[in-house]
């Protein structure tokens, strides 16, 4: 029951740290919000000087407002330099580094970090999973590393 209760509690509140710096609208519901795509972006949380952009779609209409919708697995996703790049410690290999819920309990949109050693290379992989099935559907974006060995543990 206890995790019932963190799982929903995950659901509600969603990711910290993403931050929506934008929108469109896609489709007019008459009662609700509008279908539409959300840019939202949040900062790598180990490597500084790395920021991630995820566009993805999010449901309106009476659902999409009481937190009910399942939004669809569609989405694209960016990360680029915007500062110099510092490790404060050694990475795993690979590693979540995003996690927002895209239905009431049981969808997520993630973004993988995966490290490409011999490119010294970030790699980020963003894909939807679901309780019992997941989407296939992904993107992924890189940043190379030109100033430093990436250091990992």
């Amino acid at each position: 029951m206890k995790n019932l209760f963190a799982l929903l509690a995950v659901a509600i509140v969603g990711s910290v740290g993403a931050e929506e710096i934008g929108s469109v609208d896609t489709a007019f519901q008459l009662i609700g919000p509008d279908h539409k795509v959300v840019v939202e972006a949040f900062d790598d949380p180990s490597v500084q000087g790395v920021a991630c952009y995820i566009s993805r779609a999010r449901t309106g209409g009476i659902k999409g407002a009481i937190g009910l919708a399942k939004d669809p697995s569609r989405f694209s996703v960016a990360c680029r330099q915007i500062g110099p790049i510092r490790f404060s410690k050694p990475i795993p290999r690979q590693e979540e580094v995003f996690r927002e819920g895209a239905s009431f309990i049981f969808k997520h949109v993630r973004v993988v970090r995966i490290v490409d050693a011999k490119r010294n290379a970030l790699t980020y992989l963003s894909y939807s999973d679901k309780l019992i099935d997941g989407s296939p559907d992904n993107a992924i974006t890189a940043v190379a590393v030109l100033d430093q060995q990436i250091p990992l543990r």
